[in-house]
Formats: C-alpha cells, sequence, structure tokens
C-alpha cells in the first residue's frame, strides 16, 4: 500500500497542520511516511502546499509529481494541481471556495467547509473538517489517533483547542 496525497490552499488554512497531522498519524500506526512542505513565495498570499506520502513499504522518494489524492482548500490550488491526480485518485475540495469544477476522471467531492466551520464558531476548524471527511475516503486512521496526532502538535499550550477539533472531525466524517 502507498497513498500520496498533495495539500493545497492558501497560506494561513492549515494545509502544513493537515500534512503534518497525516504523517505523524501513520507513524503512530506503524507505517512510513513523508511530509514534504513547499515553502516560498507561496507565503505571500500564493497557493502553500505539502506532499505526505504514507505506505507499509520503504519510501524512496519524498517527491511525486502524480497523486493519488489531493486536497485543496482554495481555487487556485485546484486549478493547479487537480491535473496531477491519477485518473482513479481522489479530489476533495472546499465549495465554499471553489466554485468552478471541471469534469475529472477522478472521484470529486465538495464540502462546503467554510461554512461548517462558522456554524462551529471557528473558521479556523475548517481544516479539520476537511480532514474528518479525509479520513472516511482514507480509510486508514481512526479519529482517536487523529486527536492524538492533534495533541502532539498543538502541545500543552493549546489542549484547550482539542474539543472543539474533535466536534470539527466529527462534523467532517458526517460529509
Amino acid at each position: 500500500m502507498i497513498k500520496r496525497i498533495r495539500i493545497a490552499g492558501f497560506g494561513g488554512q492549515g494545509v502544513m497542520l493537515l500534512g503534518e497531522i497525516l504523517a505523524y498519524a501513520a507513524t503512530l500506526k506503524d507505517l512510513n511516511s513523508i511530509f514534504v512542505p513547499t515553502y516560498g513565495p507561496e507565503t505571500r498570499g500564493g497557493t502553500a502546499n505539502c506532499m505526505v506520502t504514507i505506505s507499509d513499504r520503504p519510501i524512496y522518494s519524498p517527491i511525486f509529481t502524480a497523486c493519488d489524492d489531493l486536497i485543496a482548500l482554495n481555487e487556485p490550488s485546484f486549478i493547479k494541481f487537480s491535473q496531477a491526480v491519477k485518473p482513479d485518485g481522489y479530489i476533495l475540495y472546499n465549495a465554499s471556495l471553489i466554485k468552478s469544477v471541471p469534469a475529472s476522471k477522478a472521484q470529486l467531492k465538495g464540502i462546503p467547509a467554510n461554512e461548517l466551520a462558522m456554524e462551529l464558531g471557528e473558521l479556523k476548524t475548517m481544516n479539520i473538517i476537511v480532514l474528518g471527511t479525509y479520513l472516511k475516503h482514507l480509510g486508514l486512521f481512526d479519529h482517536d489517533t487523529i486527536i492524538t496526532a492533534l495533541r502532539h502538535f498543538f502541545g500543552p499550550k493549546k489542549e484547550q483547542l482539542i474539543p472543539m477539533n474533535q466536534k470539527a472531525l466529527q462534523i467532517g466524517d458526517k460529509q
């Protein structure tokens, strides 16, 4: 099993955190993983993205051109990366910000992530709502594993954010 995932959006949408969570969750389940963030001009308002590879075998390259799955949090990211998804792949996109969705051989799923996050009362949970939806497709990690990863990245200073993020995962899981 090998899964190549690209996550992309605007800086500040939690793109890197999503990648880190998936990679760390893989290690918690004794899988191999690599997280490759992309920094540079993207941090100035363009598309920020990362690549995550998860495998039950050794991973020999951290870089890939074609991905199995794409999580696109904004329209520029969708436009830029959707053509690199394999024909049998999966594209999960934020339908709050992506209105023009061309036909694709990959499976497409849009969720109104921004609206769902605002209903929860915190726009910053949008990425975790998307993650909740993605976990159903991926089928590798349960919510407890993801919460363990969140605790790792949030640390004790942000422990109070865990309950809201648990709710965000559950909201995403229902989409």
